[in-house]
């Protein structure tokens, strides 16, 4: 120690007794025995004592050891002759397990009130999991030295890595290393008119320090023009198997095996791509078409993938994201496991956790839409696998690895397997049951019940599934659409959230013993309201439309879905109003979804969108990129 620390060391010693034992802090006694009898303890037992404490701090934040003090703070001394002081002072190395020697730790002996100390100091380790010489692993926990097993503190250690690891700053890094481009078009999309450089101090990317920018990892990870420079396995890859397990050898059994690699907002997007069409399948209809149906709610899929791509560890370079689409699941795989505070239970409680490993690289993608608040990804695979009959998904977390499985297994209730037994000749696909059972027994559902519980992601897999079950002539309109445009004005709600479908039992297919057990289409219409009116496959379609939507931003905070659907009709006849809000606030965020009922609606809106104020606040109108 030089002679500025030994300065220090008098007053940090002062400050050590005033405040006493702490997480960072061990006092330690030379002496045993009665008060009026104290007598020299044993140095194995003092150097026993040093080691195990020494070991405690280095496995855990590190502190500092004083020799010679009791527990209350008094200096009681050492009174040991030279030899055996020499002999305390080389505990950290004889009594300290020779394969894992301690790190840099320091000594002094000093004086205080008169009377000689020795004053041990050690930062925390990362080197090893320290051990003492016998063996023993022991971490510092609040005031005690605790044993531990030795993976523990390995996964909490890597655990701080993996949470540390996107926030770092990178020297090296400068916007010449970042895709501009893409941040342009994005915050030309949030009709944010800022530079890339302030974007990124905006979403806390990016740090200026009065000479330069300074970049963080995430902003590398995000947005970098060569994804491989800042991380090996920046990718995910796609493997089709052609069974429920995945064979090896002349048994080999993968069809499709492709992987992608590029920046997180690239790589959602291209490797999306990829995935969706193995999300499906292509079936042999009633009509003598092929035709192909969506196995899996679309969004759930892509919640999971997302999830994976935004809290993977991205600490561990030497593995990317893997899904497997094998014939019976889809398997998610992604590096690392749950963090500690987290746990499967959790999840499958769907208590909406709110922890982040990546907090900058998943705070940007909250920013930009890709995802919602933490925790809300999990509960909306849980709806959307629910809505479908689809068993829940499953979660593994061991060896370094975490999973998602969503299942093609369908689960129904007694009702729901009753009614579907009245359209098993029409060998309807998994989207098409889910939209007959929202018509169970006779109820009436709407645009948006069909939107939520099919999970699709835009307008033609919606027109796609309703005219093909109007062709089995199975699904009605309950009511012509300008009636719908009435009750929407009146209720002052969204078309879309119109109750005005049903579901009829073909003719052909009732059997006596259904006809007893539910009430028929026609039976059931007389009891509820607005079906004076029954539109029939031949005088009007179920919807002859072409849905458009718009990407409102800069939305007063007091704005409710009402007053934008009033608002909106200026241009045309508005169908649906999405404010997207804070899950635990409330709050909305600032930017809205608003869909017209045909293109011309829309694009009047946003030629429009110049002159556009809401409530004194100058709104941005553009067409939106995400469907629905």
């Amino acid at each position: 120690m030089n002679d500025i620390a030994i300065l220090r060391l008098k007053e940090r010693l002062e400050i050590a007794l005033e405040l006493g034992e702490s997480h960072y802090r061990e006092f330690k006694s030379g002496l045993q025995g009665p008060p009026e009898k104290k007598t020299n303890r044993d140095t194995k037992d003092v150097c026993d004592d040093i080691a195990r404490t020494l070991v405690a701090f280095a496995n855990a934040d590190g502190g500092e050891l004083l020799i010679g003090v009791e527990d209350s703070g008094v200096v009681t001394g050492l009174n040991y002759s030279a030899d055996k002081i020499d002999v305390l002072l080389n505990a950290p190395k004889n009594n300290v397990h020779k394969n894992t020697p301690l790190p840099n730790y320091k000594t002094k002996i000093t004086e205080i009130e008169g009377k000689t100390i020795i004053y041990f100091s050690i930062p925390k380790g990362n080197e090893y999991v320290y051990l003492t010489s016998d063996g023993r692993c022991i971490q510092r926990k609040d005031l005690e030295s605790v044993p531990i097993s030795a993976e523990e503190i390995i996964f909490t250690r890597e655990e701080t890595i993996s949470r540390e690891y996107d926030r770092h700053f990178i020297d090296s890094a400068d916007m010449g290393d970042i895709d501009v481009d893409l941040i342009s078009q994005i915050t030309n999309q949030l009709s944010i008119r800022i530079s890339p450089e302030k974007f990124l101090q905006h979403i806390d990317l990016a740090e200026f320090d009065g000479n330069k920018l300074k970049l963080k990892r995430a902003a590398l990870l995000l947005f970098s023009k060569k994804p491989n420079r800042w991380h090996p396995r920046l990718q995910v890859r796609i493997i089709k198997v052609a069974d429920t397990i995945l064979k090896s050898g002349e048994e080999f059994n993968v069809v499709f095996d492709e992987e992608i690699t590029d920046n997180i907002v690239k790589l959602i997007e291209a490797s999306w791509d990829i995935i969706r069409p193995h999300l499906t399948e292509t079936r042999f209809s009633k009509q003598a078409l092929f035709k192909t149906q969506i196995i899996y709610p679309e969004l759930a899929c892509r919640e999971a993938l997302i999830n994976a791509i935004a809290h993977r560890d991205y600490s561990i370079e030497g593995r990317g994201i893997e899904v497997y689409v094998f014939n019976d699941r889809l398997e998610i795989q992604s590096p690392g496991e749950l963090l500690s505070a987290i746990k499967v239970t959790d999840l499958e409680s769907l208590k909406g956790v709110h922890q982040s490993r990546n907090s900058n690289v998943a705070k940007a993608l909250r920013e930009i839409g890709y995802m919602r608040e933490l925790g809300e990804g999990i509960r909306r695979i849980y709806e959307l696998m629910k809505n479908n009959d689809l068993e829940p998904p499953h979660f593994e977390s061991k060896n370094k690895s975490f999973k998602v499985l969503l299942s093609q297994k369908h689960i129904f209730t007694k009702e729901e397997k009753f009614w579907l037994d009245n359209f098993e000749q029409l060998n309807l696909s998994r989207e098409q049951k889910t939209v007959v059972r929202l018509g169970t027994n006779g109820k009436l559902f709407s645009t948006d019940d069909i939107w939520e519980a099919c999970g699709i992601v835009d307008t033609d897999k919606y027109r796609q599934l309703i005219e093909s079950l109007k062709e089995l002539g199975v699904l009605k309109r309950n009511f012509d659409r300008n009636k719908a445009w009435d009750i929407a004005r009146k209720t002052r709600t969204s078309k879309k959230e119109i109750k005005q479908f049903e579901i009829t039992i073909p003719s052909s297919f009732k059997s006596k013993e259904n006809s007893k057990r539910t009430k028929s289409s026609t039976e059931i219409s007389k009891s509820k309201p607005f079906t004076k009116e029954i539109i029939t496959e031949e005088n009007h379609s179920l919807d002859n439309s072409t849905y458009s939507q718009v990407f409102v931003t800069n939305i007063p905070y007091d704005t409710n879905e009402t007053e934008l659907t009033d608002f909106f009709s200026q241009f045309g006849d508005v169908v649906s109003v999405k404010i997207p809000r804070d899950i635990r606030t409330k709050y909305i965020k600032g930017f809205a979804f608003v869909e017209f009922h045909n293109l011309k609606d829309a694009e009047n809106a946003i030629n429009n969108s110049s002159k556009c104020e809401l409530k004194t606040r100058k709104i941005y109108i553009q067409k939106s990129k995400i469907d629905r």
